[in-house]
């Protein structure tokens, strides 16, 4: 077939029509000095703070300083094949994570990429990191409760949906497993749980993990994960993802717990991104802005008000002491910062008392507005006795002789730090926790041998689920004491106290 060379050139005439040429800007600057996970770019005047760059092999870094001469980046990764005179590349968009239902069950990096192994997460709901906190116009007072099915704390600490509430102690005191517990807890009762780990060795992440598989909790829980291994710009941004993916489930009107464990590591992070970006250091070598830091992740903790849905978010950030000290400065910034702390004690937790909560420094200052009827008209007693035995037992110890109040009074102290001991793994629902506080209370275990409370207590709940079912379900659904629920509540104890003790 013989080619005709005005159809040929048609083609070619058409074709050069439909070109347009695209003219493509990009802003880019010139590395001048690398290493540590930072580093220093020369040009890039129109970025942002807090923008994403694009380094070399498609690593990202986030810009922290904007100086005179150059700008100051931290890498997200490995700094092993970045070197001086590398190209980097704004990409115009704010440091963000996915958010939404898809990250649920999963386990996830501070960006947002799954590291689970159970494939990619499919959602096109964005959050950024970093985002203001709700005003006061926009939120109501903290009135609902969080059970945490420890009766220690949900008798005298309690959690309110919304509260910010500090779990602080020293190393190996049981505040990973208050966290455990409390997420374990919030099966069935529509909260969404975020669970991020921070500077925490890998083999730790992967046992919180199981165990929170291994009691169904990993169905509404997601995790957060920035081990020790990884670089400190992602054990920086960590708490801020969390953060982020419980704020979609709070402005979806629905309920979200998260969990920092814990912000001790965050500011050291923070404070060698500072150090290696010669900002100017202050206390304990920490920056200048640390309060910041954490005021402004913990501010995001809300309950929202009805207009805008009235969903949640509570916080429970940790922080571990150096030998019981928390005068010093990054707990007494987070103890200002938050509603309340729960301290756990070394001494307490090798005596055998666990959770090792000292009931004299912890507190909850939303109080019993985060309470239900029933937990509140047993606990105010519950208190006074623990503060008053705390008190005498410091006394007793110099004397020998004892009149038979103060007696009395230690007896019922003694047999309350008790019942308040609690197993792991083994949170307790608000009707457990109401029947055997109002039994200590009413001073019916004051005669029975301390040593046999626990199983009493155990007996107990097997005795009342057989015998007397419409206890707990009327204390469950009324949420509070009324006579009638007292008077069989009485007689159900004395009843089962009766067959214990033959």
């Amino acid at each position: 077939m013989a080619l005709r060379p005005e159809e040929v050139t048609s083609v070619i005439k058409s074709e050069l029509e439909k070109f347009k040429s695209k003219m493509k800007m990009e802003s880019v600057g010139t590395i001048l000095q690398v290493g540590d996970g930072i580093a220093r770019v020369y040009g890039l005047d129109d970025v942002m703070a807090g923008e994403l760059v694009e380094l070399p092999g498609g690593i990202m870094g986030l810009v922290l300083n904007l100086e005179e001469e150059s700008v100051g980046i931290v890498i997200f990764g490995s700094d092993e094949n970045i070197k001086d005179g590398d190209i980097v590349k704004r990409t115009g968009k704010i440091a963000q994570i996915p958010v939404g239902k898809a990250l649920v069950g999963r386990v996830v990096d501070a960006l947002g990429n799954p590291i689970d192994e159970k494939g990619p997460i499919v959602t096109d709901k964005f959050r950024t990191i970093e985002s203001h906190s709700p005003n006061v116009i926009q939120r109501q007072p903290v009135k609902e409760p969080l059970q945490t099915g420890i009766k220690a704390i949900d008798s005298m600490i309690p959690i309110g949906r919304g509260q910010r509430e500090l779990v602080i102690g020293d190393r190996q005191t049981g505040k990973t497993a208050i966290a455990i517990d409390t997420i374990i807890n919030q099966k069935d009762k529509d909260v969404f749980c975020i669970y991020v780990a921070i500077g925490q060795k890998l083999s730790t992440i992967v046992s919180v993990t199981e165990t929170l598989a291994k009691y169904g909790a990993m169905e509404y829980t997601t995790i957060v994960s920035a081990p020790a291994e990884s670089p400190a710009p992602l054990q920086y941004l960590a708490p801020y993802a969390g953060c982020a993916i419980g704020e979609e489930f709070m402005y979806n009107g629905k309920h979200a717990l998260v969990v920092y464990d814990d912000l001790s590591k965050h500011a050291q992070a923070y404070r060698q991104l500072s150090l290696l970006l010669r900002r100017p250091p202050g206390r304990e070598a920490y920056p200048g802005d640390i309060f910041y830091l954490h005021s402004r992740l913990l501010e995001r903790a809300a309950k929202l008000s009805d207009a805008l849905g009235g969903g949640s978010l509570t916080a429970l950030p940790f922080i571990e002491t150096q030998a019981g000290d928390i005068t010093s400065y990054i707990p007494t910034n987070v103890i200002s910062i938050t509603d309340g702390q729960i301290y756990l004690e070394t001494d307490l937790f090798y005596g055998g008392i666990r959770p090792a909560i000292n009931v004299g420094l912890s507190v909850s200052r939303v109080g019993g507005k985060a309470q239900t009827r029933a937990m509140k008209s047993v606990a105010g007693k519950l208190r006074l006795d623990l503060a008053q035995f705390r008190e005498l037992a410091a006394f007793a110890q110099f004397g020998s002789e004892l009149d038979k109040v103060t007696q009395a009074q230690l007896t019922r102290g003694e047999k309350m730090t008790e019942i308040l001991k609690q197993g792991q793994f083994n949170p307790l629902s608000l009707s457990k926790q109401v029947m055997i506080i109002y039994a200590g209370t009413k001073g019916y275990l004051d005669d029975m041998p301390t040593d046999r409370i626990g199983d009493f207590e155990e007996g107990f709940y097997k005795f009342i689920e057989e015998k007397y079912p419409d206890i707990e379900h009327e204390i469950a659904t009324k949420k509070e004491m009324d006579a009638s629920v007292s008077e069989k509540l009485d007689k159900a104890v004395l009843e089962f106290k009766r067959q214990f003790t033959q």
